[in-house]
């Protein structure tokens, strides 16, 4: 049975990587390979790199009193990842904890990405993320911040720097996920921003998005797209 929800404001970030076996990726590497060849024959552009995977976690108060997110993560295959994810969360407690972006335009508009369909979460709809990789790993730590940036920019060709940055992160716990939002807010109207976003995207074949969604309000939410942690993340802003 899965948890509810639960959203925390979260100071600070600080995160180990550290070797770890997957049991559940030796045990059923079998399973796992049957699964990705047939993943493949749907998504061809689908690429087995390593990713990286939470093995452990405490949420704990600094001596200020505000809250501080540690743990370690380890390496992982994408094709072990995904299917981990599609047989439900098998096995040990591993949670996949990622950045997102959280855009906003000048006037307060939310401003969230449409996967495109050679992607894993075809037609999904949600901030620019993705699963840590090593390219988010430093002398044996993970910056979730510099996976929020990367993701940012690979996806939608806006960079960091160009946005109000809130200090504190949003962190939404949805069962096996943990989505560490890092509010962006862009000094531009929302359709500008759209406009621009859709511009690069449509310079690019292969891009990860298709299109990019604008949310004033809850209503505009596509709730059967959307997942219910950014759901909830845009709800909580909103209200």
């Amino acid at each position: 049975m899965s948890e509810p929800l639960r959203i925390v404001e979260v100071a600070e970030l600080d995160f180990a990587l550290e070797p770890c076996r997957w049991t559940f990726a030796e045990v059923h590497r079998r399973e796992i390979a049957a699964h990705w060849i047939e993943l493949r024959r749907t998504k061809p552009a689908l690429y087995n790199g390593r990713i990286l995977l939470l093995g452990r976690r405490e949420l704990s108060a600094r001596a200020d009193g505000a809250l501080k997110l540690g743990g370690a993560y380890f390496e992982a295959d994408f094709a072990d990842f995904m299917a981990w994810r599609d047989f439900g969360f098998p096995g040990e407690p591993i949670e996949n904890c990622f950045a997102m972006a959280a855009l906003r335009s000048a006037e307060g508009a939310f401003l969230l990405g449409e996967m495109a369909p050679h992607t894993a979460n075809a037609g999904k709809i949600y901030f620019p993320a993705g699963t840590p990789d090593l390219n988010d790993a430093f002398d044996g730590r993970v910056d979730l911040d510099a996976s929020a940036r990367r993701e940012l920019l690979e996806e939608t060709g806006v960079r960091a720097e160009e946005a109000v940055i809130r200090r504190v992160w949003t962190v939404v716990f949805a069962d096996r996920r943990i989505a560490c939002m890092r509010a962006m807010t862009l000094p531009m109207p929302a359709e500008e921003a759209k406009a621009r976003i859709d511009a690069f995207l449509a310079l690019d074949p292969n891009a990860e998005l298709k299109r990019m969604h604008i949310v004033r309000r809850l209503g505009d939410v596509d709730r059967a797209r959307t997942p219910d942690f950014v759901a909830a993340y845009i709800e909580a802003a909103l209200a």
